[in-house]
């Protein structure tokens, strides 16, 4: 006899649910991404990843030194300044009448960087002298090994890229000498607290840094060479998917080098692909520096973009008030990284816009314009994403807190360009390793490609 079934008081387990799934497509290009930040340890590194993935793809580059013609322009091209790129995919038919779509991003990220004397020891150890770069969450920089990475300046003028293995770690002090970091906080002191170690004895971090550029020079380099350097930290573990379902990616650098990812692939994507006689130039600007404030050459608030785009104009036949009826139909994309919405600090967002990972790119909308986005912006953005297939969302911080800012503003300012601010949700913003879903970079990738396209 079959046994009756016992009732149970207790709730019923859910259902294992295929809604959480990445699709493979999505799930690729998430893996792509882990790729791309991993080549990526430094600014200059991302530009000249950007660089590598381009030319695969038959860019070519121009040289800023040189005098460009509408022969040199046309096609697609791209340009390297320090630790930023621009890249576009010029149409046939393109005049000195024709607008531009831009999407545009940056290339640094909060970090630790090398001091200019960076020896420092204590107890026997020797440590590396460090100040802090951008506003990274500074805890999570601790009991992690790091790679460090940058270009180094070498006598005689020439510049070489550098990229170690795992050579550093910030120990935090262990709980038995600290009792009450659990109930009143860890409390660090940027100076003292996190100077990494990098040996046991004298180490000459100026002999690691030429032993490891050594190899990318392509011959050998001392230290003595070494005049000068912009070198950081960056968390040496590998990006990874993680999750019930592999659902979401771990990954350092994700601000913001999700969304240079999403706009090289983009463009890559439209230079492929057909366009009409009236189509714009499609164009991808990834700046350095905007973690500090973006005033520099290579940075948002200084000249590239504006160089490049009245030099490309220009070469295409146009003056100055073509250019400026040019700019004045021209739209520019600022895509960073933004909040989601945390589960454990639910009362730090806007009570009703409250933007999820997997819910695809959102508009960024402030008061205050700490972003550009206005709802011409937003119904140009909402278009691309209608014709891309993309769900998008709204972000607006809190009355109760303070907002951050982009390139966005910066680019509008200089330019007067309309511009709209958008990027993928991440948890763990500014930390060593941060999080975003999987099926966000690929919605972001095609957004983007559909707002180049026009």
């Amino acid at each position: 006899m079959t046994p009756t079934a016992r009732r149970s008081s207790a709730p019923a387990r859910p259902t294992r649910s295929s809604a959480s799934r990445p699709s493979p497509e999505a799930r690729a290009v998430a893996l792509d991404l882990g790729a791309f930040v991993t080549a990526s340890p430094s600014s200059y590194h991302a530009a000249r990843e950007a660089a590598r993935r381009l030319e695969e793809a038959g860019f070519t580059a121009l040289d800023e030194t040189l005098d460009w013609t509408a022969e040199d322009v046309a096609g697609e091209k791209y340009v390297i300044r320090d630790g930023a790129i621009i890249a576009w995919s010029a149409p046939k038919q393109a005049s000195a009448t024709s607008t531009w779509r831009i999407v545009g991003s940056h290339t640094d990220s909060p970090a630790l960087k090398l001091k200019p004397n960076p020896e420092y020891g204590g107890e026997g150890l020797s440590q590396v002298g460090v100040e802090i770069y951008g506003g990274p969450l500074l805890n999570s920089w601790l009991d992690r090994e790091l790679r460090l990475a940058g270009q180094l300046a070498l006598r005689g003028g020439s510049t070489v890229l550098v990229d170690t293995p795992p050579l550093l770690r910030v120990p935090q002090l262990a709980v038995h000498l600290d009792r009450g970091v659990n109930a009143e906080g860890l409390k660090l002191d940027p100076q003292r607290h996190l100077q990494p170690i990098l040996g046991i004895g004298p180490v000459d971090v100026l002999e690691i840094l030429a032993e490891h550029a050594s190899e990318a020079a392509g011959r050998d380099i001392v230290a003595e060479e070494i005049v000068g350097f912009d070198v950081v930290t960056v968390d040496a573990q590998a990006p990874a998917l993680f999750g019930a379902h592999e659902e979401f990616l771990a990954s350092a650098r994700l601000d913001n080098l999700s969304s240079m990812h999403a706009e090289v692939q983009a463009l890559i994507t439209v230079a492929g692909s057909s366009r009409g006689a009236d189509a714009p130039i499609a164009m991808m600007v990834a700046n350095d520096h905007e973690e500090v404030g973006s005033a520099t050459r290579s940075g948002a608030g200084g000249p590239f973009l504006e160089d490049v785009l009245v030099r490309l104009h220009e070469a295409l036949g146009g003056t100055d008030a073509t250019r400026r009826r040019a700019f004045s139909g021209s739209l520019v994309l600022s895509a960073d990284a933004g909040h989601a919405a945390h589960p454990n600090y639910p009362e730090r967002h806007d009570p009703v816009t409250r933007p999820r990972l997997g819910a695809g790119p959102m508009l960024k909308i402030n008061a205050q314009q700490r972003y550009a986005t206005d709802a011409v912006g937003i119904a140009a953005f909402a278009q691309a994403c209608e014709e891309a297939g993309v769900p998008h969302q709204h972000f607006v911080s809190s009355n109760a807190m303070p907002c951050g800012s982009t390139i966005g503003p910066i680019t509008a300012t200089r330019l007067g360009i309309t511009t709209i601010d958008v990027g993928i949700t991440l948890l763990s913003m500014h930390s060593a390793r941060e999080m975003c879903a999987t099926e966000d970079p690929i919605l972001l990738q095609r957004a983007c490609a559909a707002f180049l396209r026009g």
